[in-house]
C-alpha cells in the first residue's frame, strides 16, 4: 500500500492542485454516466453497456475523491532519484555515501538479499539511480545491469524488497550464405556473419564434420538467425535456427528446437538429434600434429612406440574441452604423459588429455563434468618437444582412432511430438528457401 501511495504522489505533485480536482470531478462523473442506467430510455431499447447485475455502488462526490487523493500524497513522504554512472576506482560505498547515505543504510542494503550483495562487484560504465526520502534515507535503488537486465530494490516496513527485470529483444530473421576459399572463418566473415554466428555453426556440425580436416575449398554453408534490436537499433546476433552445411558430397541440415521439456536441440528433418555423447576434437581449431599409429617412432625416444591417440598442436594455454559427461578418474602427473585429466564416460567409454599445462579450478577425482566444459589448458608437460594435447579415446579399455571411431548419438525429438517438429522444421526450410531465392535475385540484379 506504501508503494502505491508513494507513486500517486510522484503523479500527482506533476499536476497542479485545481487540475487533479477538476479531472476527478469529471472520472466521477462520466463512472455514473456508464454505471446508472439512463432515466429516459424506452422500454424497447437496449442499454449502452451491460454491466453485472449487481446493484451499482454508490457514487462518492467528486470533490471529496479528490481531497482524499491529495491528503494521502501530502503524506507520502518524496522520493528524490539521482542517476550515478560508476567510474575506474568507485566502490558502491563511497558512491553511495557521496549522496549521504550512511555506511549502516549500505551494510543492510548489501546483506539483505543475494542479488543485492552483487552491488560490491560494479563496474565502471555501470548506471544506478537511487532515490532518497526527505530524511535522507535511501529508499530505493535501481542498477542497469545492461540493455536488457535491470535490479530494483524498494525498502518499506523495514525490509527491501527486490525483483529482476528483463526486456524482450526485437528479433528479425536474417540469412547469409557463403562459399569456402579459404578458411570457414575468413569466408563466413565476407558473407556478413559474425563470430558468434561462425562459433555456433561450428558448434551445431561438431560431431559430423572435423573442421580441422574436413573443410575443403567449394564447401558452401547456408543459415537462418536472428538479428536482435532495442529501440530499433541493432545491438547483436541471436539464435541460429536453421542452417545448411554442404561438406564434400554430403549435405548437413539442422534445425533449432525447443522440447515440450524446454531443452534446446538441434535436429535433423527426421527429428534425430545431431548430437552425440561425444563431440569429435577436445581443442578447437588446432593443427594435428600426429595422428593414431601403432607403429609411430616416438620423437624424443627416437623408438617405435604405439601412438594410441591424436595429437593437437595449439599455443601453450589454449583450453582443452572435455568431449563428453562424465566424471573425472584421474587428474595429476604419470610419466611421460605430464599433466593428464582421464575423464570416465559410463561404463563403456572414457578417454585421456595428456602433456596439459595446468588443470581448470575445481578439476579433481570424482568431479562431474559437462562435455565442453573447460578442464585445462595445453602444454608441454612430460615428454613433449612442443605444446600439444594428447587425446585418447578407449572403448570397453581398448584405445579407439578418435578420428574414425563411430561416436554414440544423444536422443532426439520424442515420438509424441515429432508431428510438432516436421511442421515447425517445414516452415524453416520454406522460409530459407524464400530468403535464397531473393538472395540469389539481388546478387544476378
Amino acid at each position: 500500500m506504501k508503494l502505491i501511495l508513494a507513486r500517486l504522489t510522484q503523479f500527482a505533485r506533476c499536476f497542479p492542485k485545481g487540475h487533479l480536482m477538476a479531472c476527478a470531478a469529471l472520472f466521477g462523473l462520466l463512472s455514473a454516466a456508464v454505471i446508472l442506467p439512463t432515466s429516459g430510455a424506452t422500454p424497447d431499447e437496449k442499454p449502452a453497456v451491460r454491466a453485472l447485475t449487481l446493484p451499482a455502488p454508490k457514487a462518492r462526490p467528486a470533490s471529496e475523491q479528490a481531497t482524499e487523493a491529495l491528503a494521502a500524497a501530502e503524506q507520502t513522504p518524496d522520493f528524490h532519484w539521482r542517476e550515478i554512472t560508476v567510474s575506474p576506482g568507485d566502490t558502491l560505498s563511497r558512491l553511495l555515501q557521496a549522496e549521504g547515505v550512511s555506511a549502516g543504510q549500505v551494510h543492510r542494503l548489501v546483506t539483505a538479499d543475494k542479488r543485492l550483495a552483487a552491488l560490491t562487484n560494479i563496474r565502471p560504465g555501470d548506471v544506478m539511480r537511487v532515490a532518497l526520502d526527505d530524511a535522507q534515507q535511501l529508499v530505493a535503488l535501481e542498477h542497469r545491469i545492461s540493455r536488457v537486465e535491470s535490479l530494483h530494490a524498494e525498502y518499506s516496513d523495514e525490509s527491501w524488497t527486490v525483483r529482476e527485470e528483463k526486456r524482450d529483444y526485437e528479433r528479425q530473421v536474417r540469412y547469409a550464405q557463403a562459399t569456402i576459399s579459404d578458411s570457414l572463418f575468413l569466408s563466413a566473415q565476407r558473407a556478413g556473419m559474425t563470430d558468434n554466428l561462425i562459433m555456433q555453426l561450428v558448434n551445431i556440425f561438431a560431431w559430423d564434420v572435423d573442421f580441422v580436416l574436413d573443410i575443403r575449398q567449394g564447401d558452401s554453408l547456408e543459415v537462418l538467425y536472428e538479428e536482435l534490436y532495442l529501440d530499433g537499433e541493432q545491438v547483436g546476433t541471436g539464435n541460429i535456427l536453421m542452417a545448411n552445411f554442404n561438406n564434400r558430397d554430403r549435405r548437413l541440415t539442422a534445425f533449432r528446437y525447443e522440447t515440450q521439456e524446454g531443452n534446446i536441440e538441434f535436429l535433423d528433418i527426421a527429428g534425430n538429434s545431431l548430437r552425440r555423447e561425444f563431440i569429435r576434437t577436445p581443442v578447437e581449431f588446432a593443427r594435428i600434429s600426429s595422428r593414431f599409429n601403432p607403429n609411430r617412432r616416438h620423437p624424443v625416444l627416437n623408438t617405435i612406440r604405439a601412438h594410441r591417440g591424436v595429437d593437437y598442436a595449439a599455443p601453450t594455454g589454449t583450453p582443452i574441452r572435455a568431449t563428453g559427461d562424465g566424471r573425472v578418474e584421474f587428474a595429476g602427473v604419470r610419466g611421460g604423459y605430464g599433466n593428464v585429466v582421464v575423464i570416465r564416460h559410463g561404463q563403456q567409454y572414457s578417454t585421456l588429455y595428456a602433456h596439459m599445462n595446468s588443470f581448470a579450478r575445481g578439476i579433481r577425482a570424482g568431479v562431474r563434468v559437462r562435455q565442453g566444459q573447460t578442464i585445462g589448458t595445453v602444454g608441454m608437460t612430460g615428454l613433449a618437444t612442443g605444446p600439444h594435447l594428447h587425446y585418447e579415446f578407449l572403448v570397453n579399455g581398448t584405445h579407439r582412432d578418435p578420428l574414425t571411431v563411430q561416436l554414440p548419438k544423444a536422443r532426439g525429438v520424442a515420438d509424441e511430438e515429432r508431428r510438432d517438429f516436421l511442421v515447425y522444421a517445414n516452415r524453416l526450410r520454406n522460409q530459407m528457401a524464400l530468403h535464397a531465392e531473393a538472395f540469389t535475385l539481388a546478387q544476378n540484379f
